[in-house]
């Protein structure tokens, strides 16, 4: 069918490999039909996994990859010197097109260096920035870079902006997604040196819908769509969210069992308590895409569980149907021309 989308998943990456990504990959071919999946690894381990499920056999494959790049390996020597690991065989079916995408909890060195040597960069980008989907009070926000790019330039936080607004726009839907960039205040003058040099550039840049700084406490209200910043600021901003929402849930949880008055509170608000508690839990919104590539790879965190496997694959149908990749080449080009009638070329 000419509507599939082909997903190949790192069936050998992650704390709960090959378990949980095969798990993730019954579900989301339940789930949803337009989806072809292959699963990448050890194929006795992956088809004894397999085994314990009633699933679409039609809708799932598996592609045998005999190495495993492990998360403390050296990611260049790694993806130099083990060809035939999950990784680098995923990596190289989106290269020769024969998936339309790569989804991996494995290591994120071996992911980040397998993306841009063997999928290859779009013409044009200086850094493709990881880029996941954050819960807020409106809904979720993209925060990009959160851990491909800890020494960033301005140029790059630039791009990084465009590129999270094409994603927001023709992902999520959302109409001129704000941009703000992290600071320490709204104020313009604010800022380390990266930030106030960053912040004019994003002001004159007629591609994006820019409003200014936003301070992390911000975040969580949903007052940008896009939040720029480098990478060391973009992972201890996710790794911190992570932290204080488990850390509340907990809270919360252990405070409705208090007491005997408390348990039958507890038993009234459980059914709004579980939604909203849900729209909160970051799995909910797969992982986060390698933007900027030629082809779609997708990084999962190495704790992932079943849930966050199965909307990582479902996520990478509406990236591919929309044609993401195209439209940020399409965008940086605009972007080149510009600059070219500006300097008279």
């Amino acid at each position: 069918m000419s509507n599939q989308i082909k997903v190949a998943v790192d069936a050998m990456g992650g704390d709960y490999a090959p378990a949980e990504p095969v798990k993730g990959a019954v579900e989301a071919a339940k789930a949803d039909s337009r989806v072809q999946i292959a699963l990448v690894g050890q194929p006795e381990k992956v088809e004894a996994e397999l085994a314990k499920y009633e699933y679409p056999k039609e809708q799932i494959s598996v592609v045998p990859a005999s190495e495993i790049i492990e998360t403390g390996e050296p990611p260049v020597h790694a993806i130099r010197t083990k060809k035939d690991s999950s990784i680098v065989v995923g990596m190289n079916m989106v290269r020769h097109q024969e998936a339309d995408a790569f989804v991996s909890a494995g290591s994120t060195g071996a992911v980040l260096v397998g993306g841009q040597t063997i999928v290859g960069r779009i013409k044009g980008v200086e850094r493709p920035p990881l880029a996941p989907l954050i819960p807020t009070e409106k809904g979720v926000s993209l925060l990009i870079d959160c851990g491909a790019n800890v020494d960033a330039r301005p140029s790059h936080l630039v791009q990084f902006a465009v590129m999270g607004s094409v994603y927001m726009e023709r992902v999520m839907g959302v109409k001129r997604p704000r941009v703000a960039i992290v600071n320490i205040g709204v104020e313009e003058e604010k800022g380390n040196a990266l930030v106030k040099e960053t912040f004019p550039l994003l002001k004159e840049n007629s591609q994006i819908n820019f409003i200014g700084s936003i301070e992390a406490r911000d975040i969580p209200k949903g007052m940008a769509d896009v939040i720029v910043c480098e990478a060391f600021v973009g992972n201890v901003i996710l790794k911190l969210y992570e932290g204080v929402g488990a850390t509340l849930i907990s809270k919360v949880k252990a405070g409705m069992m208090t007491s005997l008055r408390s348990k039958i509170g507890a038993l009234l608000v459980k059914p709004a308590l579980k939604t909203t508690l849900k729209s909160f839990d970051a799995s909910q919104y797969g992982g986060a895409p390698l933007l900027g590539l030629k082809g779609l790879v997708v990084k999962t965190h190495g704790s992932s569980k079943e849930v966050e496997f199965k909307n990582s694959i479902l996520q990478c149908i509406t990236f591919t149907e929309q044609e993401i990749s195209q439209k940020i080449q399409e965008y940086l080009a605009k972007e080149k021309e510009k600059e070219g009638k500006e300097h008279g070329v």
